[in-house]
């Protein structure tokens, strides 16, 4: 029996804050988490523990090193010395500089004018004693291109655009001769071409009109070019789309498996038209099922390096606005070719499985088949299906459902984490403004099409990533989700056992997560079931694609890619690409170039994410417009040191209370426990508190709105979170120092297709 290792001696606190700074100052530059730095410095004492965590608070106070983000620490920039970073340009003129993580304050009379993203060189100044520290930019080294969103103000001789930007509070100045056609109060798009020393605003050109503020395609479109994405399909693009022959030939069917005659369907949302997946099932004479994943084979029509997969390539993904799909490939292929519908005979790539009555996988094969589909059920008209057990292809579904069951009980036993919460959609009238508010919630027919999805997916990385015979495995794309942040658990942990919930910060994956699982469960229709929710959430890290497998936490999977969505996500196609490259013995993959594709559709994913949640914002403001004084009961969903956000309980609608409109007091922030506390009374707002408003503002231009509390006497009486140390933030004058950026809420909506 192995012995335990026994414990390092305790340090004196002394000991640790010298060792600390010494550390920090020798890493160049990196943060790092106080697990991290006890290791680092020798301190792997549990009794040390709660030592170094106030020792970086003091330090942190004292401003001898710098909390870069939420449990991350690093050392301080030096000062009086140049440095290079990406310049932050903000509307209310807190601009700033990022160097090494660290934000450092730039005047606008220092700063070059250099706009958001930019590549600076700065000169730090020598920190004065009370005062932050600043920064010079010395030369934009690298600017960054970009364009502005706003509206066309034109008068007499003066032409200018009036942003909407949160990064640009001046307006941008407009010669009439490139106004491209522009006329007053015309939604558009600009690009900066100068932007002088001594000018207070810059000048540019009109690269795009987008149509009349407040229309409801001007401003979609809007919201698209404001992401950097494109709102339109170039028509060459198309035109070569259109020249591709969907026939599928004899000599095409030979090379595949044949599954023409195998009952197979497909499950989609009611308004989708990009049908990328099909099942088929039938049993076998052994009594086991055999269960089809189809997928549309894409890349038998998509060759490498045309202009049609440039473009997929350059977008990476569809992007699911609230009232429209902006496709990652041209209709003709999205909605038509590709698309498995009923009835039409289709190419696939597909997974096919034989599972027993317990739904294990007894034997499955990857290949190339061709389909036809015998129905197309909505997840309502499947659902519907589940629960009476009658309609078309009932005995079918039953037993899928009743496989997918089975395999999703087993995949929590696992380990998996269970996020369900429900989605909010909106009815558009024909003019795109929102009627109604609906509520989306995940049901077996969803949940039974989610299941079989996963399983190709993990079968096929498994495929690739678990190599034979000692090998090394092939270069291949993978859907990773790392652990969370230690730190970040941690503290919700702390946060979750105030309300009496137990989630295990440390340990195995599997019962941290079983805990989580556990928790989430038994929060269900209580007060604090919002914050605890998004906390959980916001305590996860973001899943990517990459090269580099490191499994997927959140699935509890050792293996998973994406392979069942090509139409309407490239790495899909990357994957279906280098399955078929393997299949045919070619050699491995050229890692360096698939990690950039990687790279890039990670980055695009998360745009497309942003542009969805924008869209949504103008649609609940847009139906908010004529609510104007009603009073709604709401949960506080986000804190911040300008206000807190409520979303409300009836529609999920979310607005800002602003800390101005908190007359009874002066509230600073207590980031660490997410809430707002008044100097004088000790009132507190948290995230997760019930609160009742009113609506007072619907900003439409700033996508927000914004409610006054009906009743403003907060709590003065609830208590904290156990924390161990005291709370540094308590007493500053605001804006509170390293408070962050607004804390992004989690909202739900749109009509993006099921992800996994």
């Amino acid at each position: 029996m192995t012995q335990k290792k026994k414990p390092s001696p305790r340090l004196r606190k002394n000991e640790i804050r010298d060792k600390i700074i010494e550390f920090l100052s020798l890493q160049n530059k990196q943060a790092f988490n106080y697990k991290q730095i006890a290791f680092g410095i020798g301190a792997t004492n549990p009794a040390n523990r709660i030592d170094i965590i106030n020792i970086l608070d003091l330090l942190t106070e004292a401003d001898e090193i710098t909390e870069v983000s939420l449990g991350k620490y690093k050392a301080k920039a030096n000062r009086g010395s140049e440095n290079t970073g990406i310049f932050v340009r903000r509307s209310n003129g807190r601009n700033a500089v990022v160097v090494d993580e660290e934000q450092i304050l730039v005047a606008e009379r220092n700063s070059m004018h250099a706009l958001n993203g930019d590549k600076v060189r700065v000169m730090v100044s020598a920190r004065r004693k009370g005062a932050e520290p600043e920064a010079k930019v010395v030369e934009i080294i690298e600017p960054k291109e970009q364009v502005f969103i706003g509206t066309l103000h034109i008068d007499g001789n003066y032409s200018a655009l009036i942003t909407d930007s949160k990064y640009l509070a001046a307006d941008i100045i407009i010669p009439r001769s490139k106004l491209k056609g522009g006329k007053h109060g015309d939604k558009a798009v600009a690009r900066i071409v100068q932007w002088r020393d001594e000018e207070m605003n810059p000048r540019g050109e009109i690269v795009d009109i987008l149509g009349r503020k407040g229309e409801n395609t001007a401003e979609m479109h809007a919201i698209l070019a404001e992401f950097g994405l494109p709102y339109k399909y170039p028509q060459n693009v198309e035109k070569a789309a259109d020249r591709i022959d969907a026939g599928i030939t004899q000599e095409e069917v030979a090379k595949r498996e044949d599954f023409r005659g195998v009952t197979t369907f497909t499950i989609d949302p009611r308004d989708a038209k990009d049908f990328d997946d099909a099942l088929s099932v039938r049993t076998l004479a052994n009594g086991n099922y055999e269960v089809g994943v189809h997928i549309a084979d894409v890349t038998h029509y998509v060759q490498p390096n045309t202009i049609i997969d440039k473009e997929a390539q350059k977008r990476a993904t569809s992007v699911y606005l609230v009232d429209r799909t902006i496709p990652m490939l041209p209709e003709h292929l999205s909605n038509g070719i590709c698309s498995l519908r009923p009835d039409e005979e289709k190419l696939t790539f597909s997974a096919i499985f034989e599972l027993d009555q317990k739904a294990n996988v007894v034997n499955s094969r990857i290949g190339r088949t061709v389909i036809k589909s015998d129905r197309r059920f909505t997840y309502e008209e499947a659902q519907e299906i589940i629960e009476t057990g009658k309609g078309d292809f009932a005995k079918e579904i039953a037993a899928l459902n009743s496989l997918a069951q089975e395999l999703r009980r087993r995949r929590y036993d696992n380990g998996a984490l269970e996020f369900d919460r429900a989605e909010v959609r909106f009815e558009i009238d024909k003019d795109g403004h929102p009627i109604d508010v609906y509520f989306k919630e995940s049901k077996e027919a969803n949940k039974l099409i989610e299941e079989f999805m996963l399983l190709a997916n993990l079968t096929v990385a498994e495929f690739i990533g678990k190599a034979k015979n000692g090998k090394k495995a092939k270069t291949f794309v993978y859907r990773v989700h790392d652990n969370p942040d230690p730190e970040k658990l941690a503290n919700f942990s702390l946060i979750a056992m105030r309300f009496g919930y137990k989630v295990n910060a440390e340990g195995r994956a599997k019962e941290v997560n079983k805990s989580l699982n556990r928790m989430l469960k038994n929060v269900k229709g209580k007060g604090e079931e919002n914050m605890l929710s998004i906390l959980a959430i916001r305590s996860m890290a973001k899943a990517t694609y990459t090269t580099e497998n490191v499994g997927h936490y959140g699935l509890a999977l050792d293996y998973y890619t994406h392979f069942t969505s090509p139409i309407r996500r490239y790495p899909d196609m990357m994957v279906h690409r280098l399955l078929q490259r393997y299949f045919d013995k070619g050699r491995s993959a050229d890692k360096t170039k698939i990690e950039d594709l990687c790279q890039h559709s990670s980055e695009m994913e998360q745009l497309a994410a942003n542009a969805e949640r924008a869209s949504i914002r103008y649609k609940q403001v847009e139906y908010m417009a004529d609510k104007l004084g009603k009073v709604y009961q709401g949960v506080i969903s986000g804190v911040t040191e300008w206000g807190f956000y409520v979303e409300l309980n009836e529609n999920k609608c979310e607005g800002l209370v602003p800390v101005r409109d908190l007359a009874d007091d002066y509230y600073d922030l207590d980031e660490k426990n997410y809430c707002l506390i008044g100097r004088r009374h000790g009132n507190k707002y948290m995230l997760g508190d019930e609160v009742k408003v009113q609506v007072a503002r619907a900003d439409l231009d700033r996508k927000q709105l914004d409610f006054m509390l009906v009743e403003d006497n907060g709590n003065p009486n609830k208590p904290l979170p156990p924390r161990p140390s005291k709370n540094k933030n308590h007493g500053r004058n605001q804006p509170v120092k390293g408070a962050k950026k607004k804390q992004k809420t989690r909202t739900h909506g749109g009509n993006k297709r099921r992800k996994s």
